[in-house]
C-alpha cells in the first residue's frame, strides 16, 4: 500500500506540471524521470509519501491522537530526512521550526490545497468508520482546515477503507462515499489536476473507477498532467488494496526506488505493521 503510494509518487514525480509533449513523449513507464525542478528527485518519493509515512507511524505507535502529536510526527519525518517536493513555503517552513508546538503556533491552517488528502490514505486502515473521520478531522485541521481540505481527506481515507475491509465493488464506491460524506462525487475528470483538494479527489475516482490494473493506473495518472506525482502516489496506494484491481507494475518500479534509510526497505516493513492493524 504505502509502497506503491511510494512508487506512484516517485514515478509521478518526474512529470509533476511538465509540458505535455515531456508525458506524451516519455510517459511508457520504463524508467524513473527526473523531476522538471529537482534533479535529486529521481527515483524517489516527495513530500506526498513522507508525510502519509508519518500518518503511517502515528498509527502504529498508537500515540494518543492530538494536534501536537501529529503535528510533532510532521516536523520529526522530515528533519530526520529533507528531502524536495514540498511546496516552497511550507519547505522552508518544515525547514525553520523547531518541533510540533512550533509548527502548531505559526502555521496558518487555512489551505484548500491537497496536502491533508495525500496523506490520509492509511487512515483508512481503521476498522470504525467514525474513527476513521475524526483522525481525518483532526490531521486535516492543522494545515488544511477548509471544507475541501476536510472533505477530501475522508474520502480518500474512506476509499482505501471501503477496499481494505472488501465493503463492496469499486463501482458502487461513489454512493459508499455519498452515503457517508453526504457530498457527491463524480469521478469523470478530465484535463489538468491543480494542487486543488476537490480535482484531486475527482481524478483519483476517475481512474479507480475506469481501470483494472495498477500499470494502467499509474499511466493514466501521468496522463493527467498537473499535480501527477500526488495523483499517482493515490491511485497505486488504494487501488492496491482492490481486489478487482491487478497488481502488473514492473518489477523495476521496485528495484529501482531509492533504498536509503527510510526508502524501499523501510517502507516495505512499515507496511507489513500499518497492515497488521486490520481488523479480520
Amino acid at each position: 500500500m504505502i509502497l506503491e503510494g511510494a512508487i506512484g509518487d516517485a514515478y509521478g514525480a518526474g512529470f509533476e506540471f511538465a509540458k505535455y509533449e515531456k508525458i506524451k513523449l516519455k510517459n511508457t513507464i520504463t524508467k524513473y524521470e527526473a523531476h522538471p525542478l529537482f534533479n535529486e528527485i529521481n527515483g524517489k518519493y516527495t513530500d506526498d509519501t513522507q508525510m502519509a509515512i508519518g500518518i503511517s507511524e502515528l498509527l502504529i505507535e498508537e500515540q494518543e491522537w492530538t494536534p501536537l502529536k501529529i503535528a510533532s510526527k510532521f516536523v520529526d519525518v522530515f528533519k530526520r530526512d529533507p528531502r524536495r517536493g514540498y511546496a516552497k513555503s511550507f519547505y522552508d517552513f518544515l525547514f525553520n521550526v523547531v518541533d510540533g508546538q512550533e509548527f502548531l503556533n505559526t502555521i496558518i491552517g487555512k489551505s484548500e490545497r491537497n496536502g491533508a488528502a495525500m496523506r490520509s490514505y492509511p487512515i483508512g486502515v481503521l476498522y470504525n468508520e467514525e474513527e476513521v473521520i475524526n483522525k481525518c478531522n483532526m490531521q486535516s485541521m492543522i494545515t488544511h482546515n477548509t471544507d475541501q481540505g476536510i472533505i477530501s481527506a475522508q474520502a480518500i481515507a474512506l476509499m482505501n477503507h471501503y477496499f481494505i475491509y472488501e465493503k463492496g465493488r469499486k463501482s458502487n464506491l461513489p454512493e459508499y462515499l455519498s452515503d457517508i460524506q453526504k457530498y457527491n462525487w463524480n469521478g469523470n475528470w478530465k484535463g489538468e489536476v491543480r494542487c486543488d483538494a476537490i480535482e484531486t479527489v475527482e481524478a483519483v475516482l476517475t481512474i479507480i473507477l475506469r481501470e483494472i490494473s495498477l500499470k494502467e493506473m499509474l499511466r493514466k495518472s501521468v496522463d493527467f498532467g498537473g499535480d501527477v506525482d500526488t495523483i499517482a502516489s493515490l491511485t497505486l496506494a488504494i487501488g492496491s488494496n482492490c481486489k478487482e484491481v491487478e497488481n502488473d507494475l514492473p518489477n523495476w518500479l521496485y528495484k529501482e526506488l531509492e533504498n536509503r534509510k527510510y526508502g524501499h526497505d523501510y517502507i516495505k516493513n512499515l507496511d507489513r505493521s500499518i497492515l497488521n492493524l486490520k481488523i479480520n
